[in-house]
């Protein structure tokens, strides 16, 4: 994996909820070494921001349709399965 990957984090307001997301993606994938930029965004936002992104992460529903892997998930905020998303985040980058 070379090179940062590039994440879109989204939710609903892009305020609370993608920060959170976020900050606990790029810690869990820092402890992997991977190094990642992430930027975050409101949802109706992802069409429009999605080119060059590795990865789309959400808690909301996005299109998936951009050529582009989206990972919709509410694990960050409940803790239920979060390892598993991590590494099916971690699956989606080395694709």
């Amino acid at each position: 994996m070379a090179g940062k990957k590039r994440i879109l984090v989204s939710c609903g307001t892009a305020i609370a909820t993608s920060t959170v997301v976020a900050k606990a993606i790029e810690e869990a994938l820092k402890s992997r070494g991977i190094a990642v930029d992430i930027r975050q965004c409101k949802a109706a936002e992802v069409p429009s921001l999605a080119d060059g992104m590795d990865l789309i992460v959400t808690t909301t529903p996005v299109p998936n349709n951009l050529g582009i892997p989206v990972i919709q998930t509410l694990a960050f905020l409940t803790g239920i399965g979060k390892e598993a998303v991590i590494e099916d985040i971690v699956k989606a980058l080395k694709d």
